[in-house]
This record gives structure tokens, C-alpha cells and sequence, in this order.
């Protein structure tokens, strides 16, 4: 994938992850992309919904529905921030093989992990969404610790 479409769906999930902000959660975006098209997309709704698991990744997968082995298969994640450990099961679950991340600064999920068990992990460092998340750590920080489990 080249870098002006890199940088196309990283912006969908920084699109998502203002949405969530908006709504007073958490500003973390995704995207699902399947033949350079977006399939799903979602931001952290943990705060909105009142759920444990709505991270933007795991909303993402929701809202594309139910796709075929082969359709994950070709499919790329972009998130704004590294995921979770969670959010990385479902990346193994499904056999996600690209994960494009925004920024791992503010926080690092299990990224060697993956990488070792063969998903190829591009992390941006984009100054937008490092910028965004440290923010909203630095205003929220309780809200923040809720949902990286501390």
C-alpha cells in the first residue's frame, strides 16, 4: 500500500477518533480496509455505550459484520493508537495481517507479540494523533486508566 493511501485511511480512523472525542470518549479511531476500500470503522465507545469492550478496534470489527477467512485475510487495520491486548487477540483471531498503527508513544500494546506471531505491525508516529492522546491523557487521566485496565 503506498504512502498516499496510507495516509487516506489513517485519516479515516483520525476522522473516527475525533468522533468519539466529540461525544466526550476516548479519541481512538480505526479502520478496516479490504481491497482499498473501507469496510468497518468505529472509535472507543466504552464511555458512550457504557461498555467493557468497545475499544475503536473491536467497534471497527463490529460495524464491517460478519466477513469470510479470506476477506480478513486481504484486509488491513489502521488504528490512531497501538492496540490493546484485546483489541490485538482479535487481530490473531481473525488472521488480520497488516496492522497500521498512528502512534505507539502514549501507549504500546502487544506489538512484538503479534509481530512474532507473523501479523506486520507500521507504526506512523503521526504527530496528530500522538498530540490527541496525549491530551486527552493529560485532561482525563482517570477516564484513561479505566481503559487500559490500571
Amino acid at each position: 500500500m503506498d504512502d498516499e493511501k496510507i495516509r487516506k485511511f489513517m485519516s479515516a480512523a483520525i476522522e473516527e477518533a475525533r468522533k468519539g472525542l466529540s461525544e466526550e470518549g476516548i479519541p481512538i479511531g480505526s479502520v478496516l480496509v479490504i481491497d482499498d476500500k473501507i469496510v468497518g470503522r468505529g472509535h472507543n465507545q466504552r464511555m458512550q455505550k457504557g461498555s467493557a469492550v468497545l475499544h475503536a478496534e473491536m467497534d471497527c470489527l463490529e460495524n464491517a459484520g460478519r466477513l469470510t477467512a479470506k476477506d480478513y485475510r486481504n484486509s488491513v487495520l489502521f488504528s490512531t493508537l497501538s492496540p490493546c491486548d484485546m483489541c490485538s487477540g482479535a487481530v490473531l483471531l481473525y488472521g488480520i495481517p497488516k496492522v497500521i498503527v498512528g502512534e505507539n508513544k502514549t501507549f504500546q500494546g502487544p506489538e512484538q507479540y503479534v509481530l512474532n506471531r507473523g501479523v506486520v505491525v507500521t507504526v506512523l508516529n503521526d504527530p496528530e494523533c500522538i498530540e490527541m492522546m496525549e491530551k486527552f491523557i493529560r485532561d482525563n487521566p482517570a477516564l484513561w486508566n479505566e481503559d487500559i485496565g490500571e
